[in-house]
């Protein structure tokens, strides 16, 4: 295998539009599903004009074979191939374990995602981990890259250098302000985290393929932007409308049209072909640095079909632009709309005098007196309640201590008692308790219409509801802040309260807290 990343030069060279065509494991280990993508893998390899292969990781929380098998299989035959490392069922052990194993084989390009959740196993319904977040693993990534340290025995040692490259997603086709901000904030989290280059999700409204753009230079940020293109089918269209893939949008009016392709002889495959084509040109007109392609039974003489024919359109791309008007009705734009080009102009929309996206109720602000009263540094009753932990902390006095704690958190936030309490970073809601992720960063790319992916139309995701709260005192932006470390398994069922005002939790570094050692120590 070269030793340079074909996959790395082609997105950071600016006269390369950089393609990578998704592939499907699938179950099993010799089936039907594996030995396409080998072929498949062979085909793309001797074309020519594919950049990087990229494998997914159980798409919608279902078992596959590991995508790090067939990449190792896939990078001896002198293509790339991109992985979808997710956080959905990997401790932290796992991850970087895995991560040895695929720069043990050359396997370098990494697409770091939270991962759908998880909905069947051999016997029942898989257990999710989702032990660190993207940027956690971003984190460990550069350190890996720069040459992993970690005390020993006697010192330090240090590894050699990995090469990885790793990107992020971003989901730019989200209807509500709530869900789109929240976006935001975590792609820049995801950013000062390391991350390399950003692939959005699926959706087809251009002026959501322009946002992000638009977002990226807004920022002065030099990542490549990678536009997603799935040739769309009407039964995949269907299922996507429905909400039951998680994060990819298909609008009601886009649905129609697909329904209507169906009918032709070829049941709609040259119309979806040809849209993909121009979703080519559009992304290439607007500056995209690559596009990542896919699609269910998509060929790679159909992935040749959209780069020539994307290429062949290239020069009347805006001409193209009202065609992709898939506008959710009263939908969010983070840039206001430029009528000329139906695309967005520089200037950011006016979010204030918006109706809030979740109701906002008396524990919110309760809870914000409380939290100005003795929960953080300089507040008037900091130091007495920091005296009294500090006075009971290992003696007969805590235990009724953080039983009442226990009981007035359950009752309400209900609270799961991890020790390293989140709430105050999401505006109090628990992530332990009412996230399924326990997602402590900002919302994962599964929330549809600001319902949880887990839960659709039963519960509101936490993170659209923490970003309602902040807002009605103006404070959103709060959600726009560094990253929270994961939860801290050492103080599971802890006092909260003694760990915070002893400076034992994720709090210490933020307030300045020195930390106070246990008396048992």
């Amino acid at each position: 295998m070269s030793e340079n990343n074909k996959f790395k030069e082609s997105l950071l060279d600016k006269n390369t539009m950089s393609i990578t065509w998704e592939l499907v494991p699938g179950r099993g280990a010799h089936e039907k599903e594996q030995r396409d993508v080998i072929l498949n893998a062979e085909k793309a390899s001797k074309g020519g004009k594919i950049h990087a292969l990229t494998l997914t990781d159980n798409p919608g929380g279902n078992p596959a074979i590991s995508p790090e098998i067939l990449a190792a299989e896939i990078v001896q035959m002198g293509i790339e191939p991109l992985v979808h490392f997710t956080c959905k069922d990997k401790n932290s052990n796992q991850i970087e374990s895995l991560l040895y194993a695929l720069d043990r084989v050359g396997v370098r390009n990494l697409l770091v995602m939270t991962g759908d959740y998880m909905y069947s196993g051999f016997f029942a319904k898989a257990k999710p981990v989702f032990d660190l977040e993207p940027m956690h693993v971003l984190t460990m990534i550069s350190a890996m890259n720069e040459g992993l340290e970690y005390k020993v025995h006697k010192g330090t040692k240090k590894h050699k250098p990995s090469d990885f490259y790793a990107g992020v997603v971003c989901s730019p086709f989200k209807k509500t302000e709530a869900e789109l901000m929240c976006q935001y904030y975590k792609l820049k989290m995801k950013v000062a985290s390391g991350a390399k280059f950003i692939v959005s999700q699926i959706g087809f409204d251009a002026r959501k393929i322009h946002e992000l753009i638009q977002f990226v230079r807004l920022n002065n940020w030099d990542i490549p932007v990678i536009g997603n293109i799935y040739v769309l089918s009407y039964g995949t269209g269907r299922l996507m409308n429905q909400n039951k893939i998680p994060g990819c949008v298909v609008t009601n009016k886009l649905l129609a049209e697909l329904e209507e392709e169906s009918k032709a002889p070829d049941k709609g495959k040259g119309a979806r072909l040809l849209r993909a084509a121009k979703m080519y040109t559009i992304m290439k007109g607007m500056g995209y640095d690559g596009v990542h392609i896919g699609g269910h039974g998509t060929k790679y003489e159909d992935i040749e079909y959209i780069i020539d024919k994307g290429e062949e359109l290239a020069k009347d791309w805006i001409s193209l632009i009202p065609e992709f008007d898939y506008s959710f009705p009263d939908g969010f734009y983070y840039f206001e709309k430029d009528e000329k080009s139906g695309l967005n102009t520089d200037k950011i929309a006016n979010r204030k005098g918006r109706t809030l996206d979740a109701k906002v109720g008396f524990v919110y602000h309760m809870s914000n007196l409380i939290h100005a009263l003795m929960l953080e540094p300089g507040t008037p009753l900091w130091k007495p309640m920091r005296a009294i932990a500090n006075m009971i902390d290992d003696t007969a006095l805590e235990r009724p201590y953080h039983f009442i704690e226990r009981m007035t958190k359950t009752m309400l936030y209900d609270c799961k008692d991890c020790g390293d309490c989140a709430l105050p970073d999401i505006a109090y809601l628990c992530p332990m308790s009412q996230c399924p992720k326990n997602i402590r960063n900002g919302a994962c790319g599964g929330s549809y219409d600001g319902w949880c992916e887990v839960y659709p139309g039963k519960k509101k995701c936490i993170f659209v509801r923490a970003y309602a709260r902040l807002k009605s005192s103006g404070k959103e932006d709060h959600l726009d802040h560094e990253v929270i470390p994961p939860w801290n398994v050492d103080l599971n069922q802890t006092s909260a309260w003694i760990n915070l005002y002893l400076g034992r939790d994720h709090n210490a570094k933020k307030y300045g807290v020195k930390k106070v050692d246990s008396k048992k120590q």
